[in-house]
């Protein structure tokens, strides 16, 4: 029994494979972490930016089919935000603006004037990929050329700001997500190492009886992958747990996540884990095969 688990340790390339696959996990759910921030503050992102009100004002007296056949054109222009499957275009007649605008300053205005001075409107929410400065003047120019159409207004200057500290926050975090992928690959390319360590004087053996050094490499690169693999996947699940852990909690979260996104993460997290534990495997082989016999120990 004692000389069966002798030979079992010195099999090529079966190193102890449960530190290295928990050091991996472990790096590649911080990975995962912070690219879940990343996906929440894209997300966050475009929320605000459909949250942006453009107001097309209308030419007085219009009949309704005119009223009705300009709501099913805005509704099919390729810049209007959906929400439920639904075209965020919305009516405000002229009697529910004098309302909120009432409400808003406690007067009313018309008692004043003796009549309602404001226009009908359709109230437009801009998709989030039109959403700057340069397109919605575009936008702004075509609606304008509608029959019907008086005047289209939105704030530009909220729109600068708001695209303005968004694009200082995405180069924020993109930085941070740069530095952090580079100590994570380093970390695990250590791991490796320090793993494949163990190996060196039966890499060394192999090559005194005359083995390739494909031979020699392809057991540590075939279990490197596989370590990579698993180590994605038990992140991936750790993750997915993770957050509906927090969904439990707190439910407006899922409103900033993004299905499609978050599966694209969980599959870079596989591919990030396979391909750093080969490319590690790989170079510390390939320097454990150039070493002299001194320099072994």
């Amino acid at each position: 029994m004692a000389q069966a688990r002798s030979i079992r340790k010195k099999t090529l390339g079966s190193y102890p494979h449960t530190m290295v696959v928990f050091s991996i996990t472990l790096a590649l759910l911080v990975v995962g972490l912070f690219g879940t921030l990343l996906i929440s503050g894209y997300k966050i992102s475009n929320l605000v930016k459909e949250s942006i009100e453009m107001q097309v004002y209308l030419e007085r007296g219009l009949p309704e089919t005119q009223l009705l056949r300009l709501q099913q054109d805005f509704a099919h222009k390729p810049y209007i935000a959906y929400k439920d499957n639904q075209p965020q275009v919305r009516f405000l007649s002229k009697e529910e603006g004098a309302k909120e605008l009432i409400d808003q300053t406690g007067e009313d205005f018309q008692q004043f004037l003796g009549d309602n001075p404001l226009r009908d409107a359709y109230i437009l929410r801009i998709n989030a990929e039109y959403a700057d400065s340069v397109q919605l003047g575009r936008i702004v120019q075509e609606l304008q050329k509608q029959d019907g159409v008086f005047e289209v207004q939105y704030v530009q200057s909220l729109i600068d700001s708001i695209n303005n500290n968004l694009r200082r926050f995405s180069l924020v975090l993109l930085g941070f997500a740069v530095v952090l992928t580079f100590v994570v690959v380093i970390l695990i390319n250590n791991t490796i190492k320090l793993a494949l360590f163990s190996q060196r004087f039966l890499i060394r053996s192999m090559q005194l009886v005359g083995a390739t050094s494909a031979f020699i490499q392809w057991p540590f690169l075939r279990r490197a992958t596989w370590q990579g693999v698993a180590s994605g996947v038990l992140s991936g699940l750790l993750l997915w747990g993770l957050l509906q852990y927090a969904a439990l909690n707190v439910p407006e979260i899922q409103l900033f996540l993004d299905q499609r996104l978050m599966l694209i993460l969980f599959i870079a997290m596989v591919a990030l884990g396979a391909g750093i534990g080969f490319f590690s495997s790989y170079r510390a082989v390939k320097k454990y095969l150039r070493l002299s016999l001194d320099d072994l120990y």
